[in-house]
Order: C-alpha cells, then structure tokens, then sequence
C-alpha cells in the first residue's frame, strides 16, 4: 500500500485518524498504530511481514541481551550488525553480487528468485541505528516489545523514509501530546507531499519514461536534456513528496520527525548539496559509517578513502546495480575536488556555484537513472555534445503537451524557497492575510491549474494520477 492509492487515502487513513482520535489512552493508540502499520506493510504480499517482524524480534532480544550483558555488549553489536546486515544482503544484494563475480571470474553461479521487500533498506536502518546508539549508551533499551515493533514499522516512514533514529523519538512514543493545531498541520503537510507527488513527479516521469524507452539513436541532445532535467525534479518531488507525507502523518499521530529536504537545488556546493538532500540518510552514514571509519580526523588521504567508501555504500544502498556504485562514486568524486580547493573558489560566487551543482548533479542522475553504465555514458555524450546530434521537434511536440510544460515550470519554480517571494515589500499584506499558510496558497494555485487542464480535455480523468 502507497500513500496516494485510494485505498490509503479513503479507507486506511480515514479508520486509523478516527481511531486515535475515540481513544484516548496512549498505550492503546501505541497498539493501534502498530497493528494498522502491520497491516500496510503485509497489504502488497503478506509474506513480507514475516520478515519485518523477524527483523522486530531480532534487533528486540538483542537490545535486552546488550543491557543485560554489559561485558559481551560489543559481541552483541557484532552480532546484531551480522544480522542485519545479513538481512538486506540476502534480499537485495545476493544476486547483484553473484552476478558481479560472474563477470569477473570464469564461472557460471546460480541465480535465486529472491522477491526484495518493500522498505527494507529503511526499516533494516533504523533498527541499526537503535542498537548502535544502545551499545554508545546514548538511551536504556526498550523493554517494551510493542514500542520497539512501532518505532521500527511505523506506516508513515516504513517504506519511504525518513529514516528516525530512536533517540529522536523515544519519549514520543511513551508520552505526546496531540492538539487539533498539531494536527491541522500535519494534514496541510501530507497534501504538500501528495501534491508533489501526484501532480508533479508522476506527471514529469512520464516524459522521462517515454524518452528513455526510446531507441537511443532517436534520442538527441535536446531529448537527452528535457529527461535528465525532468527526472531531477521528478524524483525530487517523489523523494521529499513522501517525506512531506510521512511527516505529515506522524504529525496527525503526535510525533515529531526531523525535517528530510531542504531545497537541495540551491546548493551552491555539492558538499552543500548533500546537507540538503535526503538529510535523515546522510546524517545516518555521517553517523553510522563515515565518524566510525575516522572521519577527517586521520589525516587528508584518509579521509578521502572514507568519503569514497561512504559515497560507493550510499549508491549501493539506493538500488543493487553498478549505475547505483557509479552514481555515489561520482557525487564522493565531487565531494574530495571541494575538499582540495575548489570549494574556496566555489564560495566565491554562490551564483557559479549553483550552477556548478546543478550541472552535477542533473548528470548524476543519470547514471541513477539509466539500466546500464553504457546507456548511461552515451545519454551524457548526447547532453554534453548537444549540437552534434540531430533536432527531434516533431518527437518532442509529441511528448510535450501544454499540461507537461506547465507543470515543469512550476517543478522548477517550487525547488527553490518560493515562500520568500511573500516577504517582498509590498506583498506583506498578502503574507500576513495567510499568516504561516503563504505555501497553501501556492499550491492551491497549482492543484486548481492542474484540475483546470485536466478538465479542458476529456481524454483526461483528473483523478487518474492517484491510482499509483
């Protein structure tokens, strides 16, 4: 179950809101919540709970063994990284890796019909960080099976993240306190994420599907750029439209998670870059990964391994594909030329150094997006050698409608902090009318454009792009 299916939206949330709301007792609502997130997780294939719950019970023992056992604690963190780490390489990275030493090695291995869970990566994460902060003594362990399943499989950030770390939601789950106001803005946050969801990223992915479906001898420079473009903002809007959403949900629920984009396509800097993007999984790999391995505490070729190694498991973790490898590779690449002083250059113009990162980063994904490294390579060939390939406007008028256009200049608008166009002088009447709300006016403006164009047409059902 996804968050902008029907089913969520006019039967799921709608039972479990009404729920938390008839009762009052906090360990109850605690039980509630767990069931109903169980429930989401098990609605696509039921046989996948068996995993989650595995994972619940797994990480739980651990927890209790560690605090019992104080003297064997670092045999227990072994152990449970054993575990978890042999969880998610099985189902997402066993055949990946087979396939790797076929094609280094003379020999044939077998191949597994391995099914990968949906939320793996995130939920296997999560537990992780809950024992590693328990070995740092940073909080006692969850004696509570039924506390420790709900900050593990909690439907708002199960599949899609963020990722919450316990320590920020300990005394959440013990004690919160949820208002109408708390609420009320939970809800308004959901419909931003559905919004950019919906209306932004599902309708720019269908361009960059159809481009890249295509022969690549029919793709030219001018079609390279137009899907590399579109999917850096569809999947933006796909990323931080989930986030918005899960925040959104824990609000309505009382819980408080940490912010998870803020306005990566601003970044002057691809360091700066990666402290706006997907900041719950950087700081998860500063944290977990990066500081343990030394940092930039041992010495200026150390801790340019560390970024390589950080950045080769940060691909690797989005995705079992070398394209994955290549993509974090590049953007560490970057991270080490800031590091050796291009960094100071950048800062000298934060404008050139926008269009620096975009320029990087818009190549980047790519590789992220591409099947192979040879796609890939030769899709950039045709962006960088733009002119060198032939012009396709009869293919392009046939992929570009009014509606897609549209919709991409208001993509591109709202990556920046629009919201500061209301502290314009002259325009604080406006801003102060809708008090906090100057973002809801936005996007009701573009929900009512969108409805506008879809009814223009008849081919067209307003309501289609929720069936996802």
């Amino acid at each position: 179950m996804v968050f902008s299916s029907m089913t969520f939206l006019w039967i799921f949330l709608p039972i479990v809101f009404v729920l938390s709301l008839i009762v009052r007792n906090i360990k109850a609502i605690n039980i509630i919540l767990l069931v109903f997130s169980l429930l989401f997780y098990a609605w696509g294939e039921p046989a996948y709970l068996l995993i989650l719950l595995a994972s619940v019970f797994m990480n739980w023992g651990l927890g209790l063994m560690m605090e019992r056992y104080e003297e064997h604690k670092k045999e227990v963190l072994v152990l449970s990284l054993i575990g978890n780490i042999g969880i998610i390489g099985y189902f997402k990275y066993c055949n990946f890796l087979l396939g790797t030493i076929d094609s280094i090695l003379p020999i044939t291995l077998p191949r597994y019909d391995i099914s990968l869970p949906i939320g793996i990566s995130f939920f296997t994460f999560q537990a992780m960080s809950y024992i590693i902060d328990l070995y740092r003594g940073q909080y006692k362990a969850q004696k509570s099976l039924i506390n420790l399943a709900l900050y593990i499989s909690f439907f708002p950030q199960l599949i899609a993240g963020p990722i919450v770390k316990y320590k920020d939601i300990e005394e959440q789950i013990l004690d919160r306190n949820v208002c109408l106001e708390k609420r009320a803005t939970g809800f308004r946050r959901f419909i931003y994420g559905l919004g950019k969801k919906v209306i932004i990223s599902n309708v720019l992915a269908q361009v960059v599907d159809t481009i890249y479906a295509m022969d690549l001898a029919q793709i030219s420079g001018a079609m390279a750029w137009l899907a590399a473009i579109c999917y850096m903002l569809e999947i933006y809007y796909d990323f931080s439209g989930y986030s918005d959403m899960a925040i959104g949900l824990g609000r309505m629920f009382g819980f408080e998670f940490l912010e998870n984009f803020n306005y990566p396509y601003v970044s002057a800097s691809i360091k700066e870059f990666w402290r706006r993007w997907h900041i719950s999984l950087s700081s998860w790999f500063r944290d977990y990964l990066y500081i343990p391995l030394g940092g930039n505490r041992k010495g200026i070729h150390r801790t340019y391994l560390n970024l390589i190694i950080v950045f080769a498991v940060t691909g690797l973790w989005h995705g079992a594909s070398w394209t994955f490898v290549i993509w974090g590779l590049y953007h560490g690449f970057f991270l080490i030329i800031e590091r050796m002083g291009f960094g100071k250059i950048l800062s000298r113009s934060r404008i050139l150094g926008t269009i620096y990162s975009l320029i990087v980063v818009v190549i980047g994904w790519v590789f992220f997006r591409a099947d192979s490294i040879h796609f890939a390579l030769a899709f950039i060939k045709r962006m960088v050698l733009f002119f060198n390939y032939g012009a396709s406007g009869a293919i392009l008028g046939t992929i570009l409608s009014v509606k897609t256009v549209i919709i991409l200049v208001i993509g591109i608008i709202a990556a920046g902090p629009f919201q500061k166009l209301f502290e314009i002088k002259g325009l604080k009447t406006i801003s102060a009318k809708w008090k906090n709300s100057s973002i809801e006016a936005i996007y009701l403006f573009i929900i009512l454009l969108y409805c506008i164009l879809l009814l223009a047409n008849d081919t067209y059902n307003p309501f289609i792009y929720f069936r996802f």
